[in-house]
């Protein structure tokens, strides 16, 4: 089988081209911040060799947007009393319980001061935004979240600052001890960011690199009081209780030449952070985002691990796609390829996330490949993550605004999500489809996300199995086996609209031998007993006589 992963996998690779960049300016070190305390923190003098699983391979996580996920005090904005509030809908705190959603882990879009409504570009790293609320209320957050076995996780945006965050009104001043934090020249260079875009800024007659737009000029990571002041701010967050960080951008720390994405230097700085994050807190987790082809990402664990996790954005693609057109050939394939380069499974899975079309108007509101989409990607390897309001079917494409309205809790006034006009207008739809509706309806999408995530918690072969595709007479059946010790799961779907007839699957070897009686976890008992060959071979066997368009089973197997 492993080899068969190897070949698999190598069909899948393509080449990234790299494009170019200018080296970075040297003055003096400055000797204090202006609006944080200075950094005192220092790498640890051992490496970390803690283990690469952890408690992120045993959760699902949530994605949330503050300022749209509920509002508790009018103003419109969303707020971290407005999440506390509305935490039982996430996990009750009952393992018990099944009508709750099932998460145990919660990513936080950008919480720190920003002048922008996304909050990627930052003022000050080490507080919160105060439309947010206060420090305070986000020290209850973690309360209550750690209270219901909910981990939190925070955007960390080490790429670039706000251009009003003080340490770069310090740096326009070419005298300034902080003009070597960003990158400057006294000529525009003319010369496009990594994505062929203009990069260059002017301020006070010099320009500044700003790859992603005037506002967020990029950090100079050659300036060694950059990596301090970041390592400062890891340790306050980690200090105040988070669980980790989402690192946003995380392509770009480095320019080298040329190259102004993926280099040598941005991939060393993230495994020197790893043992100095872990040294403070050997159960911190981080996941990057790192949005290139699977091949560019596992680099970032070469020669030792980076990050504990990266999202897979081919991987999603091919879910995504393998579903709007049915070929389940495709998503297997894919996973093969990620395993192949992440064989320990420490990646992170999604559908789309705040910066992508949502799910549902990738299918036009089609409710049978919103279900297929989620069954795969829940009952598959990796660290899954629900963006807020997938699990409702909220609807929103570019631009970016569009994508992250807010939350749909009810039919009343504002969707239930604020007592005042929004900051952003509801998405259409929102009268008919929110979760006060959808809890109702035992068919509904919410209801299919609260008893898959459910399953998923209750199965380990779900949350970190091998995974082990079938070969299929009917090729838009897609069949897996996960195993993780003595347990063996067996996912079975129709990805297509027509049903399925005689559907035989076949596996050449596997380490599911002998004789196995089968029970259902999910849909229906299509039989009741399955047998592999001593080297766990398995030839043609019939899954059923027919198989809906869309049909689902999770089954168990067992000796």
């Amino acid at each position: 089988m492993k080899s068969l992963k190897r070949a698999t996998a190598a069909l899948l690779l393509t080449t990234l081209l790299l494009a170019a960049c200018q080296p970075a300016l040297q003055t003096p070190i400055p000797t204090a911040l202006p609006s944080e305390q200075a950094p005192q923190a220092s790498l640890p003098e051992e490496p970390s060799t803690e283990d690469p699983t952890g408690w992120w391979n045993e959760v699902v996580f949530y994605e949330i947007f503050v300022r749209s996920f509920k509002d508790s005090d009018g103003d419109g904005i969303g707020d971290f009393q407005g999440i506390i509030s509305q935490l039982d809908y996430l996990n009750d705190g009952d393992p018990e319980t099944s009508d709750d959603l099932g998460i145990g882990g919660i990513w936080l879009m950008p919480i720190m001061p920003s002048p922008s409504y996304h909050g990627y570009d930052v003022t000050n790293y080490q507080t919160v935004n105060p439309d947010y609320g206060t420090l305070a209320d986000f020290k209850r957050l973690l309360e209550e979240c750690h209270a219901r076995g909910v981990r939190v996780v925070i955007d960390l945006v080490v790429n670039h600052t706000s251009s009003e965050h003080p340490w770069f009104l310090s740096a326009q001043d070419s005298a300034s001890g902080f003009r070597n934090w960003y990158v400057w020249e006294e000529q525009n260079p003319r010369r496009p960011g990594p994505w062929g875009q203009n990069a260059w800024y002017e301020a006070g007659g010099y320009y500044y690199y700003a790859p992603f737009w005037s506002g967020m000029p990029d950090l100079n990571y050659y300036e060694p009081m950059v990596t301090r002041a970041m390592y400062n701010a890891t340790e306050f967050w980690l200090n105040l209780g988070v669980d980790g960080f989402r690192v946003d951008a995380a392509r770009y720390l480095f320019e080298d030449g040329i190259s102004q994405q993926d280099t040598k230097s941005s991939i060393a700085w993230f495994q020197d952070w790893r043992e100095f994050y872990t040294a403070i807190d050997p159960e911190a987790y981080t996941v990057g985002e790192v949005w290139t082809d699977t091949q560019v990402i596992a680099k970032y664990n070469e020669p030792t691990r980076g990050m504990q996790q990266y999202f897979m954005f081919d991987l999603a693609a091919d879910i995504l796609g393998g579903i709007y057109s049915p070929d389940p050939s495709r998503i297997m394939k894919s996973y093969l390829e990620t395993l192949e380069y992440f064989p320990d499974q420490q990646f992170a899975t999604f559908l789309t996330n705040h910066d992508q079309q949502r799910v549902a108007s990738y299918y036009r509101e089609r409710l049978r490949e919103q279900k297929l989409a989620a069954f795969i990607y829940l009952t598959g390897p990796g660290t899954p993550y629900i963006y807020y309001g997938e699990e409702i079917g909220m609807v929103g494409g570019k631009p970016d605004e569009l994508i992250r309205k807010p939350m749909q809790w009810s039919s009343e006034t504002n969707a239930g999500f604020s007592d005042f006009d929004p900051w952003q207008e509801l998405s259409e739809g929102w009268q008919e489809n929110n979760v006060e509706i959808q809890t109702q309806s035992p068919d509904s999408l919410l209801n299919w996300y609260k008893a898959l995530v459910n399953t998923r918690n209750q199965l380990p072969a779900l949350q970190k199995g091998s995974y082990l595709p079938f070969t299929s007479s009917c090729s838009r059946l897609y069949s897996v086996a996960r195993v993780y010790e003595d347990q063996v799961v067996l996912i079975l779907a129709n990805l297509g609209v027509q049903t399925l007839e005689n559907c035989t699957i076949s596996i050449e070897e596997s380490p599911i031998e002998g004789t196995w009686t089968v029970e259902n976890v999910w849909g229906d008992l299509p039989f009741e007993q399955i047998v592999f060959s001593e080297n766990g071979t398995l030839a043609e066997f019939l899954v059923a006589p027919l198989l809906e368009g869309g049909q689902t089973m999770i089954l168990t197997l067992k000796k």
